[in-house]
């Protein structure tokens, strides 16, 4: 399964934003990042009786203190993440909003299920509501998968092509390297991309049982959040009077499956075909963001980026440790990480950073970013 991207005028990013376990918007989670603050704070186990009584969650996220009464009140937790985040990107900068909005404007939104939240509590409810087993039908829409990119388009009139991709921590690679056939075939003008993932009562549970100790190592802590990331052709700025406020240029995305915990061989060949389809030497790559990965799997990762970077000095950009196991949102909260990094790094100018996503289910991919640099 590959994603190859061989291209001469290559997707660039031009913007992002997240809602983060370090607060609401871009500003929160550069602050965060760069202060290495963790992020981690005693659950209230009253209102979330979850399976542990530590997460990362964004601080002081209620729906209608950050978005208002209006059109909030099925409105689920994950929904109200992601719409958050585009309100934040298209608000940071008025070209933002322009560009981002409007017929030609797409979104894809990677996650692992949607809200599992949404979809338990209803199916409880057709199971234990009273004869004909009635349920709210207002709730229905929050247990489809595609519920938040559908709200926040509505919410932002993007009236482009609305994906959702289900692929767990790879989720946010996958979503990319979809927006970057959007824009190559002609679909949109303008993508934004990211990930979404929401901490829940049934999530945590979930986790709890799915997690193996033995095979892979001591659970992180939940975490949640969005991360998002405007991303275009370049030169394609539909305004002739503003520059285009290229971030890094998207060099290659490629994504793989591991078979029978193969993580190593897998991503290994998705790092191969990303280097030679960017034209891409391993010394070049200045950076890279894995996805810290707990137990065997992580230690692949880690010896598939070794292999395939050999000679290559690289400065390891972390932050697992900072805000959890944000689950579909990982990948794209590292690729903001990146852009955090770049942002007051000279030497990061014209430098290749390389990011990659494992996901417990075989999913495996990496991205390679050429980075503008400080602004």
């Amino acid at each position: 399964m590959s994603g190859g991207t061989a291209l001469v005028n290559r997707p660039v990013i031009t913007a992002w934003s997240a809602v983060s376990p370090f607060g609401i918007g871009r500003a929160a989670f550069t602050e965060g990042i760069r202060e290495r603050r963790p992020a981690a704070a005693p659950l209230d186990d009253e209102r979330w009786q979850a399976a542990g009584d530590r997460a990362c969650l964004v601080p002081d996220f209620d729906l209608r203190t950050v978005l208002g009464k209006k059109g909030v009140r099925s409105m689920d937790r994950v929904t109200g993440l992601a719409v958050t985040t585009v309100a934040r990107l298209l608000d940071d900068a008025p070209r933002n909003r322009w560009v981002a909005t409007g017929e030609d404007a797409a979104l894809v939104l990677g996650t692992t299920t949607g809200s599992v939240q949404s979809q338990m509590d209803f199916t409880r409810d057709s199971l234990t509501g009273e004869k004909p087993y009635l349920v709210d039908p207002a709730r229905f829409p929050n247990a489809v998968m595609n519920c938040a990119a559908g709200q926040s388009a509505i919410w932002h009139q993007l009236k482009g092509p609305n994906t959702t991709i289900a692929g767990g921590h790879a989720a946010g690679l996958y979503a990319l390297n979809y927006a970057r056939r959007l824009l190559t075939f002609g679909r949109a003008r303008t993508v934004l991309c990211g990930a979404v993932e929401e901490f829940s009562h049934s999530r945590s549970w979930l986790e709890r049982h799915a997690h193996q100790p033995g095979t892979e190592g001591p659970a992180q802590l939940p975490g949640e959040g969005c991360g998002l990331l405007l991303v275009e052709q370049r030169g394609s700025d539909a305004r002739g009077d503003t520059e285009q406020p290229v971030l890094a240029e998207i060099l290659a995305v490629e994504m793989g499956i591991a078979l029978d915990g193969g993580v190593r061989p897998a991503l290994a060949a998705c790092l191969r075909r990303a280097l030679d389809r960017a034209q891409v030497r391993p010394e070049e790559i200045w950076a890279v963001s894995t996805s810290e990965a707990p137990g065997p799997s992580g230690e692949q990762e880690r010896a598939a980026v070794a292999e395939a970077a050999e000679g290559a000095e690289l400065v390891q950009l972390t932050q697992a440790a900072l805000i959890g196991d944000t689950g579909a949102a990982a990948a794209a909260f590292q690729i903001a990480g990146v852009l955090v990094h770049a942002e007051t790094t000279p030497e990061a100018a014209g430098r290749v950073a390389l990011v990659t996503s494992v996901d417990r289910d075989g999913a495996v991919g990496c991205a390679l970013l050429r980075l503008a640099g400080p602004r």
